[in-house]
């Protein structure tokens, strides 16, 4: 952390002026997270937490996760390639290194087929304690905490029961408590019974426990809305629920409006909010209870529907005007996106992320030899641009394929 505090002082004279203001306090700031470790609810009771982003999409696209079965072998093929991943997160200002565990059930890992060494076999239990180690060695590294991460078991749409579901969900469980992870995450869910079962079987870790549908205002596949889901959640004992996945940040703050609107209805005040939408527009997926892997370009030729920095900074200024608390992403969000997500929220964090020696925010540009540059070293510019694709043949919306 003490890097971190040279940079800000450092930078001092040339960041916007809306970050300035925390450069006062900043030394003090750092000094105080130093004193002790602390907790999620503490954190989100004292200002915006920043999530992390893309695991699963981004490492298969640097070649260490194999496509459609989007399983996390290489925690234990590729640790190093795991562990750079979180620490360009942790650089970028996110708060929580959450495990890569997704889809890491017993039965999901099955069904991939993807073990490269085929004299060892990998399942839950030692891929989730090598993936416990890596988000840890990195968490310590700064000041983020440790989140263990569960989702979605195909037992579950295979009508195997809430015996064989909750045993999948123990397994990771186990894992998880003797690790000694600082709060579990469940993420990507899409029926709320699945989710009570996941909350249900957190709740034996006497953790905080957060927890996110992917949902948009649809609601989920087995046709619940989200305010229903939201309530739901909330009474199975998530302190934290949200959005996850699926859909754009600013679908997703549509859905989480109607969500907070139903647990203040209910009288439930003291759950936490969050948000970690996917890192492309999908404008066409409002009201289609898919997701964005309905799209045709799913999942190689996403590129062009990629959120721009400026998009993450406003969609992090609505969350947290929303009432959002913690903030963060999930596929398509690269490192970059968390830190404009965190340079844009420094003034309520007091802290700028630690990449901001390599990041004077837009007056860098003002540095550039090309004059043409210097106008563009303003927020300003940046918001009023319509960026162009760059290509004579591309669509404004896809046309998607109803027969699923």
């Amino acid at each position: 952390m003490v890097s971190v505090v040279r940079t800000s002082l450092r930078l001092k004279s040339n960041f916007p002026s809306s970050l300035l203001r925390v450069a006062a306090h900043f030394s003090s700031s750092s000094a105080n997270r130093q004193d002790a470790k602390r907790g999620l609810l503490e954190r989100l009771a004292n200002g915006p937490v920043i999530g992390d982003g893309s695991f699963v999409i981004t490492l298969e696209k640097r070649g260490y996760v194999e496509a459609g079965a989007w399983t996390p072998e290489a925690v234990l093929q590729y640790p190093e390639a795991v562990k750079q991943l979180h620490r360009e997160f942790l650089r970028a200002g996110s708060d929580v290194m959450q495990t890569f565990t997704f889809y890491s059930s017993d039965d999901k890992l099955c069904l991939s087929g993807d073990n490269l060494d085929k004299t060892e076999t990998i399942n839950c239990e030692n891929l989730n304690n090598v993936a416990c180690d890596l988000a840890k060695e990195v968490a310590n590294e700064g000041d983020a905490l440790v989140a263990g991460g569960i989702s979605p078991v195909p037992g579950y749409v295979e009508e195997k029961g809430k015996e064989f579901v909750m045993s999948e969900f123990n397994k990771q469980m186990k894992v998880f408590k003797e690790k000694g992870v600082d709060f579990v995450l469940a993420e990507f869910f899409a029926h709320i019974e699945e989710t009570e079962w996941a909350i249900e079987a957190m709740r034996q870790l006497d953790i905080p426990i957060a927890c996110s549908m992917r949902i948009g205002p649809a609601g989920d596949l087995s046709g619940v809305t989200p305010q229903e889901c939201a309530v739901r959640m909330a009474k199975a004992g998530a302190d934290v629920v949200g959005i996850n996945c699926n859909y754009d940040p600013f679908i997703c703050l549509d859905t989480m409006k109607m969500m907070k609107e139903a647990l203040e209805e209910a009288g439930i005040t003291s759950c936490h909010l969050m948000a970690q939408p996917v890192g492309w527009h999908t404008h066409e997926l409002r009201d289609d209870v898919r997701g964005y892997t309905a799209l045709p370009e799913f999942p190689f030729s996403m590129e062009p529907r990629l959120l721009t920095r400026t998009d993450a900074s406003k969609f992090a200024r609505e969350a947290f005007n929303l009432g959002v608390r913690y903030i963060g992403g999930c596929c398509g969000f690269e490192p970059y996106h968390i830190r404009a997500i965190a340079e844009e929220l420094a003034p309520e964090r007091g802290v700028f992320p630690p990449g901001k020696d390599k990041s004077e925010g837009y007056a860098s540009l003002k540095k550039s030899v090309f004059k043409r540059q210097w106008e563009r070293g303003s927020r300003q510019y940046w918001e009023d641009l319509i960026p162009a694709a760059g290509r004579e043949k591309v669509k404004l919306l896809a046309q998607l394929d109803e027969s699923e």
